[in-house]
């Protein structure tokens, strides 16, 4: 059993970058569905017009960290947005962080290095949902990395939670310092989200999805949104030789 944290965040085109990063959390939660594998959601930051800024969840099953460790980079979408009134096509993109989760005894973490804040679970739109202090951001002070946990039922429940999170980033910096290889790290993945940067393009007009780390394209992109990504998985998985 394999069990992977996704971040996914909002990158370059504002509202409709939002809206993109929405459209590919539905896409990898109908995927992990399908697959029968369990979803947690760990922490989201909505915007009102229906999309999100980031989002935090985790994905345990059978397989999900082979599958899915190659979806880590900047993914890029172009078409018409809804809030476009002139019918242009806009290009905008989002991030994709996939984390593995390490053993307990990947990752030491010094107590003292953590510093806690506490606050109220918020809902769609930033209300407050539960008037008690159920929520917790974490801070590991030397590195400087966060992790916030507001979707679980109690206070100790999002802390345990937000650890796990945060054991992961540490333990995805650490390896890729170990391999010297900046692009293991969950930084290179999240990048700066630019345009340029991209590994996979979802052309609406044109009905095609093409990922350029190995020069393919894939048809059929309503289908493909709504968790028919296995395809695009196994091509992917071929053609790197992993």
């Amino acid at each position: 059993m394999q069990s992977i944290t996704i971040e996914i965040r909002a990158g370059a085109g504002g509202d409709e970058a939002a809206i993109f990063a929405l459209d590919l959390y539905k896409m990898y939660s109908k995927y992990a569905l399908n697959q029968g594998w369990e979803i947690k959601k760990i922490d989201s930051n909505p915007i009102g017009i229906g999309g999100i800024k980031q989002t935090t969840f985790q994905i345990k099953g059978e397989g999900v960290f082979d599958k899915l460790k190659n979806e880590g980079g900047v993914h890029r979408v172009q078409r018409v947005p809804k809030t476009e009134k002139n019918n242009r096509i806009h290009t905008s993109t989002a991030s994709v962080a996939i984390l593995q989760k390490g053993e307990e005894a990947s990752v030491d973490i010094n107590p003292n290095d953590l510093r806690y804040d506490y606050f109220c679970s918020s809902g769609k739109g930033g209300q407050n949902v539960n008037k008690r202090q159920t929520a917790i951001r974490i801070t590991h002070v030397p590195s400087g990395e966060v992790a916030t946990s507001q979707t679980q039922r109690n206070l100790e429940q999002n802390k345990q939670t937000a650890i796990a999170v945060l054991k992961a980033r540490l333990l995805a910096k650490a390896q890729g310092k170990k391999s010297d290889a900046v692009k293991e790290d969950r930084q290179s993945q999240i990048g700066t989200a630019d345009r340029s940067e991209k590994i996979r393009t979802y052309n609406f007009p044109q009905d095609r999805i093409t990922d350029h780390r190995i020069n393919k394209s894939f048809h059929n992109i309503e289908k493909i949104m709504d968790g028919k990504i296995d395809k695009m998985i196994k091509t992917l998985q071929q053609n790197l030789n992993n």
